[in-house]
């Protein structure tokens, strides 16, 4: 952040600015092709105000004092730092000029066709990652900080940071493609209109396609990437070579950026490719003479002479007649409040089921044979009330009492008071 810092102070202390004109830009271009025809490093002065005096004959061909001209844009572009004086012999002879980083990258913009493809990247991905198996495998050898130095920071740094720049200048130059794609589709739809809806499509199909084959190229080679850097990390930090660990660190950021590139230009072109895909099916197909479209263009144009507005008329809800319904108010459950201070009032335990336990122990120890000779024997003593619940309790005690036996279909037993009972066998459990 610092380093970001002095440079943005450096440029607002020396009013560093761009200024180029067309001519200025083709000088530049054109002076690149003069040196890779003539194979030559650098420029005379002659050479320079030769391919400034042709460029001016097409841009410009009506200039006058075009060598004067040609000073200038020297001048120039040395001010810019696009142009710079290699010779050293000052103001006693002609000078030599060859074109700077900057002049070159604004010259590998405009001229050079560095698009990512899928057999580019492919080729720079199996570059890269011998490279950096090459890396890998000297790290482990590495023993002193000059070989740290030589054989994995200076590999690192140079060679394969290199190579993941071109992927990046490439990744630029497909973005640059893209919005050249887009520009043109929408070139096609106000000219064309219906005809263009094949052109529209096919190009679509097509960048989606190379979109989809770098992103598998992408996603398949970064892991591998990323892998052997992060081998490289711990073998230096291991090492405690953190010069080494920082450069790798550096490259692996690099990849991670490339790789996230190809994430994020997938979903933009999905979402530009469904947009323009639902333009052509709601719009120009169901318009193909633009017939609508022209009509809402010229209203638009012509509403502050004659405006327009969107009136709804208000329409009631519709009225469903029923009957009423009567409705009894319940009152809610409530429970009589009960006060603490009543006093509680003692009773006697209850000595009812203690005293019957007893009795049909009694009637068991004597060998009664049925269930209905001890219910006939005991319900006369019981409150006719509580005979029912009674019985079910004389033959919980039965049951635990002695063995019982009953036939596949038990007879129904008349009992004193009305009552009948399924009718059981009793035995002894000791006789069982």
């Amino acid at each position: 952040m610092e380093d970001v810092h002095r440079t943005l102070g450096a440029l607002h202390r020396g009013n560093t600015r761009l200024q180029l004109d067309t001519t200025d830009l083709c000088f530049l271009v054109a002076l690149r092709a003069r040196g890779e025809v003539s194979a030559v490093a650098s420029f005379e002065d002659e050479m320079l105000v030769d391919v400034f005096e042709q460029v001016c004959d097409l841009t410009d061909p009506a200039a006058p004092n075009k060598r004067k001209r040609a000073t200038h844009a020297i001048e120039r572009l040395r001010e810019q730092r696009l142009l710079a004086r290699v010779d050293g012999a000052g103001l006693m002879r002609a000078g030599e000029y060859a074109m700077t980083r900057l002049g070159a990258a604004i010259v590998d913009f405009y001229a050079a066709d560095e698009k990512l493809t899928r057999e580019s990247l492919s080729l720079l991905s199996n570059i890269l990652l011998s490279q950096l198996a090459e890396v890998r495998a000297a790290a482990r050898g590495c023993d002193s900080p000059d070989a740290w130095q030589t054989r994995v920071i200076e590999p690192l740094r140079v060679t394969v940071g290199d190579l993941v720049g071109g992927i990046e200048r490439r990744q630029r130059g497909m973005d640059a493609q893209q919005e050249e794609v887009q520009a043109r589709i929408g070139e096609l739809l106000r000219h064309d209109w219906f005809s263009a809806i094949a052109a529209c499509e096919e190009l679509l199909e097509d960048t989606a396609a190379t979109l989809q084959e770098l992103n598998q190229v992408l996603m398949r080679d970064t892991g591998l990437m990323l892998a052997l850097l992060q081998e490289i990390e711990q073998t230096a930090a291991t090492a405690a070579a953190h010069a080494a660990e920082a450069a790798s660190h550096t490259v692996a950021e690099q990849v991670e950026r490339v790789a996230a590139w190809g994430g994020e230009r997938q979903r933009a072109w999905s979402d530009y490719y469904q947009y323009v895909q639902r333009y052509l099916r709601t719009v120009v197909r169901l318009d193909p003479q633009r017939a609508l479209s022209q009509r809402l263009r010229d209203q638009l144009a012509g509403w502050l002479d004659l405006p327009f507005a969107l009136c709804v008329a208000e329409v009631p809800s519709i009225r469903l007649l029923r009957e009423l319904e009567a409705r009894v108010e319940r009152a809610p459950v409530e429970r009589p409040r009960r006060s603490l201070d009543d006093t509680l009032s003692v009773e006697p335990p209850d000595a009812t089921p203690v005293a019957l336990e007893a009795r049909v122990r009694e009637f068991l120890d004597d060998r009664t044979t049925s269930l209905s000779e001890v219910i006939r024997a005991l319900l006369p003593d019981i409150p006719e009330p509580e005979r029912f619940k009674a019985i079910g309790r004389i033959a919980a005690l039965v049951a635990q009492g002695a063995h019982v036996t009953q036939e596949l279909v038990p007879p129904w037993t008349a009992v004193p008071h009305n009552l009948e009972i399924q009718d059981w066998n009793l035995e002894p459990k000791e006789s069982v």
